[in-house]
């Protein structure tokens, strides 16, 4: 039976080739972003898709988008995010370091956890709650890294919350994954090779690499998996 799945931040990047692997194995996918334009084009792109614009920080723009969906969800990415110091003006002072922190605390904390309460009463028995966060989470990034990280531990308790309404909730948490927006044509070849050779692949990531780790999250195969996070960079971090 076809699933529904929002996939935020599903115009570009990890976002959409996710949202082009549900779609491409029947589920009806509903994606979201802020630019209308990139937004468009992906889900024009995908059978049966919806786009629908939304800024996930923003609880009257959630609340907006919950008027639209679906009655029911089966899985949600919280992909929406991504380092916003790379569109920071560059000052210093005391005010804008706590702007620009904010900022990132917004983008990939608070949009997950307004998205995700925005429509827990359509979350359905047997589905997912899937977040994107990044290996900057155990590396340190700055404001990035402890907003990833916050969501990592957030999740803990969001995984306690909806585990006995029979839903999970994992993060996938990739390290350098190429053909995306993240680095804004910024990433110099000096630091792209450092993070290659950080690997013990020796080989970058690619955003299919994130849809295996989500399909199989999303998966009945996961249903005893919930409350991880699911690394996916190559051994760039490796663990125990």
């Amino acid at each position: 039976m076809a699933r529904t799945i929002l996939v935020t931040g599903g115009g570009t990047g990890i976002g959409r080739a996710l949202a082009e692997h549900f779609a491409a194995v029947g589920d009806h996918v509903v994606l979201t972003g802020r630019r209308p334009g990139p937004l468009k084009e992906a889900a024009d792109a995908l059978p049966g898709a919806t786009g629908l614009v939304c800024d996930h920080a923003d609880p009257a723009a959630l609340l907006r988008l919950a008027a639209e969906l679906p009655e029911r969800l089966d899985i949600l990415v919280n992909n929406a995010g991504g380092q916003t110091d790379f569109d920071a003006d560059g000052a210093t002072d005391l005010a804008s370091y706590a702007r620009d922190f904010r900022a990132n605390l917004d983008a990939n904390l608070l949009s997950a956890a307004l998205t995700t309460r925005a429509v827990d009463d359509r979350l359905a028995a047997g589905g997912a709650v899937i977040h994107i966060g990044s290996i900057a989470a155990d590396q340190g990034s700055g404001s990035y890294g402890a907003a990833k990280a916050g969501l990592a531990s957030w999740n803990i308790d969001l995984a306690r919350t909806l585990g006995p309404r029979g839903i999970t909730a994992n993060v996938v948490s990739p390290g350098y994954i190429t053909d995306t927006e993240f680095f804004r044509d910024q990433l110099a070849d000096e630091r792209r090779e450092r993070l290659i050779a950080d690997t013990a692949t020796g080989c970058p990531g690619s955003p299919d690499d994130i849809i295996g780790a989500v399909a199989f999250l999303a998966s009945p195969g996961a249903r005893h998996i919930t409350g991880q996070v699911l690394n996916v960079n190559g051994g760039a971090h490796p663990t125990r």
